[in-house]
């Protein structure tokens, strides 16, 4: 009986020893997985989809081929107690990579994100098709939809019936998955933030919609950045003597919305034909913004240069001579529209 217990002992302690031999073993060959890189250059996109546990985040990586063993990297996430850390979303792999490297994405939820550019200065319909030709895969029916229906527009914050000047110029990331509506409330915002954030001065009272409104002549009417402010100054100035701002490019806007054809070319009949985007024809601000300008313009359109300026005149090379008076206007008119043109 003795032999019989003394041979159980020892059948007990080789199979402790065994298996202890095999769990080192196999931590391992889990730590040497951990440490190994795996992948090349090429980009890895691997989707994992809300509700993945861990053996489901293992068998998508090991598949798509950002690690190497699918039972190994299950094991391994156990060991480190990632899984409820895991986040899901659309990621983009770019090795090699170690699978603590891979899986550190998924834990900040360093998503795969797609951009676009918005210029500065375009309207609502050129913008529209940027956003909808992006990798978003949105679609263009849908955000002019949005964009032109009230209640989503109140919802928004625009403080107008059109979206025209509130989609904010810049360059945006979205992740997979983002809707029309969250992107154009994200451009809304941003136009909204920046006003709100802009450097008043003392004695501006323009509200938000004819901050934007001024804003967007003021960038459509020079793409000199350190001219803005000045440009804004002249028709502060006009404003202020309750007078007519006659800039050309809300002719040219009324007449987009008159013939439903974009042209920079202005006739004497444009600028006779009456129009409420018509500064020609009316005084003050016009109902509303005619493209969406940027932050530079916006802070131009709130904080413009002190001057005694009332007239500028292009001067052909994308910035501006300014004066104080009519004669003065009328000589550098001359100098610069007429003769210029004449010797060219």
């Amino acid at each position: 009986m003795k032999k019989v217990v003394i041979g159980l002992v020892v059948v007990l302690v080789l199979g402790a020893v065994g298996a202890a031999g095999a769990w080192y073993f196999f931590e391992q060959r889990i730590t040497t997985f951990a440490a190994t890189s795996v992948g090349n250059t090429a980009p890895i996109v691997v989707e994992i989809p809300p509700g993945t546990n861990p053996r489901g985040v293992a068998t998508r990586l090991a598949k798509a081929g950002v690690v190497s063993d699918e039972d190994l990297l299950y094991n391994w996430l156990r060991r480190e107690k990632l899984g409820p850390k895991l986040k899901a979303g659309e990621y983009e792999f770019v090795g090699p990579l170690t699978p603590p490297q891979a899986i550190d994405k998924l834990v900040r939820g360093d998503v795969k994100v797609y951009r676009f550019t918005v210029p500065e200065g375009l309207r609502w319909d050129e913008i529209l098709p940027i956003v909808a030709q992006s990798d978003l895969a949105l679609g263009l029916d849908k955000l002019k939809a949005l964009a032109t229906d009230a209640s989503f527009l109140k919802r928004a914050g625009v403080p107008a019936d059109r979206i025209e000047g509130f989609l904010f110029p810049d360059t945006y990331t979205f992740p997979k998955g983002a809707t029309e509506e969250q992107v154009l409330r994200k451009m809304i915002d941003s136009t909204l933030d920046t006003v709100k954030k802009a450097t008043r001065k003392s004695g501006v009272t323009l509200d938000v919609l004819q901050t934007v409104t001024l804003a967007s002549i003021v960038e459509k009417e020079t793409g000199a950045v350190e001219e803005r402010p000045r440009i804004s100054c002249v028709f502060h100035n006009r404003l202020k003597q309750g007078g007519k701002l006659e800039t050309d490019p809300t002719v040219i806007y009324a007449k987009m919305l008159r013939t439903g054809t974009y042209s920079k070319n202005i006739t004497k009949d444009d600028l006779l034909t009456p129009h409420p985007y018509n500064t020609y024809k009316v005084k003050g601000l016009p109902p509303g913004p005619i493209a969406s300008p940027g932050g530079a313009a916006i802070q131009a359109a709130l904080n413009p240069l002190d001057c005694t300026d009332f007239f500028f005149v292009s001067k052909n090379d994308g910035t501006h001579v300014f004066c104080p008076d009519y004669a003065c206007h009328e000589a550098q008119v001359e100098k610069w529209q007429r003769e210029y043109f004449r010797k060219k």
